[in-house]
């Protein structure tokens, strides 16, 4: 994981590197119309994309991961999946509307703060309070569905803890455990980041007892990672924990997680199905980080799908989501 100050207080992207059928756009089919929609943000307004799956249908906000990430799941930083829209577009096909969002400060939310960077984990709850409002104001629906990308599943069990409204969530290749323990397992995991583990590991302790870290004298893959401009985020970050939130949270919590992800791996997963054992869960076989079938363990061929919008989604996904959700009608 990979962190910056290029937005949204840091970016959780390449992991040191760095029953689905093809959605409509991929059957060779029209794309479902979406138009432009928008929220009160702090400053000014959030934006997003919503796709409306025809009246009474479930409604799911999409939270998109870490970084410059935007509401398709795309970034400047080489990831190009378009998983995100992938997603929704699916869902709509399935009879599920969707918001998929920018996050504050980014792209079309960036009226919504001045600085990208100066953000918090309850920063981003805020602003899933305001989508859900808008949302539920602009369709009728009692509640919404919550579902979050990598670090959006963080912000979405973080809102489970305070927000009403939420008819449920879904964590889509979201950690399990606090991130400086993720850190430590993608870094040493990786040969490539050998060189760099004792600086990164200095970092990551620093951060986690709360004090920032001079990252002047260290390599400069170590100063990006940790960009001093963004340590006040990831302090706040790295105080917390996934399990814990799934275990707090009450509501159907659906915990998907694909077996060729190279970023959140299974430790994440059993952790969080440990924490809430009524949660239900969706394991894809071969499915990587975002969301694309991978043939084999070769990290080349894993980290080559992220620059790949022409890829489908990894089979499974898209029905197993969408199951849930109807089965659960979250009735507020």
């Amino acid at each position: 994981m990979v962190f910056d100050g290029r937005g949204a207080g840091g970016a959780m992207l390449l992991a040191m590197a760095m029953f689905a059928v093809p959605c409509a756009a991929q059957a060779g089919q029209q794309a479902p119309a979406e138009s432009t929609i928008e929220a009160p943000g702090p400053d000014g307004a959030l934006q997003g994309s919503e796709i409306d799956a025809g009246k009474g249908a479930p409604v799911a906000l999409i939270i998109p991961g870490s970084g410059p990430t935007d509401r398709d799941g795309n970034s400047p930083m080489g990831v190009r999946a378009g998983s995100l829209k992938l997603l929704a577009q699916g869902l709509a096909a399935r009879g599920i509307s969707s918001v998929r969002i920018d996050k504050r400060g980014m792209f079309g939310s960036k009226a919504a703060i001045a600085d990208a960077n100066k953000v918090t984990i309850g920063a981003y709850v805020d602003d899933v309070a305001s989508w859900v409002s808008r949302i539920r104001d602009r369709t009728g629906a009692p509640c919404v569905w919550v579902i979050g990308h990598s670090e959006g599943a963080l912000v979405a069990l973080a809102a489970g803890q305070k927000l009403d409204h939420l008819c449920g969530l879904v964590s889509l290749e979201g950690a399990g455990r606090p991130i400086g323990e993720v850190m430590r397992e993608q870094l040493r995991s990786n040969p490539a980041a050998a060189a760099i583990v004792p600086d990164a590991m200095k970092a990551i302790d620093s951060l986690e007892a709360g004090r920032t870290v001079d990252v002047s004298g260290m390599s400069p893959v170590v100063a990006r990672m940790f960009n001093p401009a963004v340590q006040d985020y990831e302090i706040d970050l790295f105080h917390y924990d996934p399990a814990r939130l799934a275990a707090k949270y009450d509501g159907p919590l659906l915990i998907v997680w694909g077996t060729r992800d190279i970023q959140v791996t299974k430790p994440d997963f059993d952790a969080l199905t440990a924490a809430q054992p009524g949660a239900g869960t969706l394991v894809i076989p071969d499915m990587n980080h975002v969301l694309k079938s991978v043939a084999s363990d070769a990290r080349a061929a894993n980290l080559a799908t992220y620059a790949n919008s022409d890829l489908p989604l990894a089979d499974g996904l898209v029905d197993g989501v969408a199951a849930y959700i109807k089965a659960h009608p979250g009735e507020d």
